[in-house]
């Protein structure tokens, strides 16, 4: 039985690729949905450590103990932006632990949505904590939507304020090794992550850790230590599987001098 649904998924040709497309998007949501059962019967799962974020409490705690704030920033796009929607999720909890330590939080903003976004997120953080008296709206604002006039505002309230903690979260461009470098040399704990590839190796070598790629977009997932989200993650690993057994299977058909896999798959060949 498992045999034939599977032929009749790849021989599902309403158009060229959309059979294969439809089988993997099928194996995907059943991961998702096995993975989302497991979590309710109360299986944990693992995930590799992830150093940047292990280290988020600590320099939290850090500013604390300095009687210093926390700069947070979430990059230089729109809310629409995958890299910002999970520069917010992160901003969540950051925000949490800085209202039950009591210490301050800022965020400069680039786009006036991700501020509005920021400040909705930060007051619900404080509300969840039962700190909203310590909520300071105006600590969360708005500069400017020109690169360059915003980066030397960011590094004009690093240089005044000198924060305890740096948080580069989010997608950066040409300004990236700038914020970096500024918050290195008043000795602040930089935590950056970006999936702006270009733009890695400038945080690596100026940050204390740095989130590269996927880790960003899997930070909530391991910051909440939630089965529920993380089975999440596991159904994309799952998927992930599954595709490098595609590309496996059809270099091996390729260099076999076999077409026949490659045509299932809808490949021109």
């Amino acid at each position: 039985m498992i045999f034939n649904f599977l032929n009749l998924m790849f021989q599902i040709q309403v158009k060229e690729g959309v059979g294969p497309v439809f089988f993997v998007l099928v194996l995907f949501v059943a991961a998702l949905f096995f993975f989302l059962d497991k979590a309710r019967k109360g299986a944990t799962f693992k995930i590799r450590k992830i150093a940047g974020l292990d280290a988020v409490n600590e320099a939290i705690g850090r500013a604390t103990e300095m009687g210093k704030s926390i700069l947070y920033t979430t990059g230089l796009e729109t809310a629409s932006h995958i890299a910002t929607i999970a520069s917010l999720t992160i901003l969540s909890r950051v925000a949490k632990r800085a209202a039950r330590y009591g210490t301050r939080l800022q965020v400069p903003s680039f786009d006036p949505i991700v501020m509005s976004l920021s400040q909705e997120i930060v007051r619900e953080s404080y509300l969840e904590e039962g700190m909203i008296d310590s909520f300071a709206g105006d600590d969360i604002f708005y500069l400017t939507q020109e690169q360059f006039a915003y980066t030397a505002a960011v590094e004009g309230v690093l240089v005044r304020e000198k924060p305890a903690t740096v948080f580069l979260m989010g997608y950066f461009y040409a300004e990236s090794l700038l914020l970096a470098e500024t918050g290195n040399s008043i000795g602040a704990i930089q935590i950056a992550g970006t999936d702006a590839v270009t733009q890695l190796p400038f945080f690596i070598v100026s940050c204390d850790y740095t989130l590269i790629g996927e880790e960003l977009y899997a930070a909530s997932a391991y910051l909440s230590e939630d089965s529920n989200i993380i089975s999440s993650l596991k159904a994309q690993d799952f998927g992930k599987a599954i595709l490098w057994i595609f590309l496996l299977l059809g270099s091996i058909a390729t260099f076999a001098g076999s077409t026949k896999f490659l045509s299932l798959l809808g490949a021109s060949v």
